[in-house]
């Protein structure tokens, strides 16, 4: 049973600040604000779970051992990071309590996730309780970074739509007390309440800015082959979740940087069947284009005679070579993209591919992410494959 949300808001704007100049790249990759551990403690299947994320991580484990349902909470405090609320991004809440979780004496059940952005700020903590039933509604919120709580929300009335808040401000009131909608998350909505004008409250916005930068630069990403072969409209050429626009974000990509589209051609090249020197986008019809790849002999294949294992290969590469300003994510504007580190969210990652394109893709993931703008946590049933290769952190999984 879901609460009537309130009147949908975009997100509220990320305040920016001064930050000390880089020495080096170590150094730059770690100013960019990222997610480095999901924390599940009372989410699907997990109890107790945390996991650290690198720049490239695989979770891995049989099917029923919650690969996915990670993924999902990670994708979920993405959605609440970019303002949206709670019935957008838990389309169906139940699922996500613990199947044996009982209900407490005020017949309550609900789930209990967070993670940790590290960035400018060090590692800021985030962790939300939501309750699924009677009725679906943040219960708390806790925002924290150096042993300190910066942000703290309560449901104290059952009977309200709201839930009191209350956060540092280090003035003449040590604490701010106000409230907040219950259907949202309050750290997204800080820079819409705190004024900045104490230490204490300037700390406030610069954890709550780190974690909603890191939380809206994610991209989940699902290639569905059977709807990337057909002609597509041309449009916006920003990549969908599901890749069934490939077509018209080449168009666009192509002509707009020739080395990024020659790494494409590369990556092709070796993940594909025969030879490809070029993947070319041309009309299909009445406002419409499809893609081709050209094989060098006079000879071009059409996407649609290509494999589902292919397809996904070629949408997961386009992706990893790409960025915020190609893919279809909301990433936090007013923050200079040098500062942003994107996040790809992959479920069942080599599903349909062949060890050679798999592995193949884990090597450009892993340049990609050596760079540091962007960063791949994926899922899939056996990593053994990925073993010895730099930079890639697996996480195991049980049922």
């Amino acid at each position: 049973m879901t609460a009537s949300p309130v009147p949908s808001s975009p997100a509220p704007p990320v305040r920016t600040s001064p930050r000390p100049a880089s020495s080096g790249a170590d150094e730059g990759r770690a100013e960019r604000p990222r997610i480095t551990e999901l924390r599940l403690t009372s989410f699907a299947a997990h109890r107790r779970a945390a996991f650290p994320l690198g720049r490239l991580t695989l979770f891995a484990g049989p099917s029923g051992c919650g690969k996915t349902a990670a993924l999902r909470a990670f994708g979920a405090l993405a959605g609440l990071g970019g303002g949206g609320a709670l019935d957008e991004v838990f389309p169906d809440p139940v699922a996500c309590v613990p199947e044996r979780a009982r209900p407490d004496a005020q017949r309550r059940r609900g789930f209990r996730i967070g993670c940790t952005a590290d960035g400018p700020e060090g590692p800021v903590r985030l962790d939300v309780a939501v309750q699924v039933e009677p009725a679906l509604r943040v219960m708390g919120e806790r925002l924290s970074a150096g042993g300190l709580v910066l942000l703290e929300t309560a449901l104290r009335d059952p009977g309200r739509r709201r839930v009191q808040a209350a956060w540092h401000t280090a003035g003449e009131q040590p604490v701010t007390r106000a409230p907040l909608p219950d259907d949202r998350l309050g750290t997204a909505l800080l820079p819409l309440h705190v004024a900045g004008r104490t230490d204490g409250q300037r700390r406030v916005l610069a954890a709550a800015e780190q974690m909603v930068v890191a939380l809206r630069s994610v991209f989940a990403c699902d290639p569905r082959p059977g709807r990337m072969r057909a002609p597509v409209p041309t449009g916006s050429g920003r990549l969908l979740g599901g890749c069934d626009n490939l077509a018209d974000v080449l168009w666009r990509t192509r002509a707009e940087c020739g080395r990024r589209h020659a790494h494409l051609i590369a990556a092709l090249d070796a993940g594909c069947a025969g030879p490809v020197t070029d993947v070319i986008a041309v009309p299909g019809g009445t406002g419409t284009v499809r893609a081709l790849l050209d094989r060098g002999d006079g000879n071009r294949s059409d996407f649609g005679r290509l494999g589902d294992g292919e397809l996904r290969y070629a949408a997961l590469a386009l992706v990893l070579l790409t960025g915020p300003g190609v893919l279809e994510v909301d990433t936090a504007k007013e923050v200079p993209a040098a500062m942003q580190t994107l996040t790809v969210l992959a479920d069942n990652l080599d599903r349909g591919m062949d060890p050679g394109q798999r592995l193949e893709l884990l090597r450009l993931a892993s340049r990609m992410c050596e760079r540091g703008h962007i960063r791949l946590v994926g899922a899939v049933g056996d990593a053994s494959w990925a073993a010895g290769l730099e930079g890639v952190t697996v996480v195991h999984l049980k049922p």
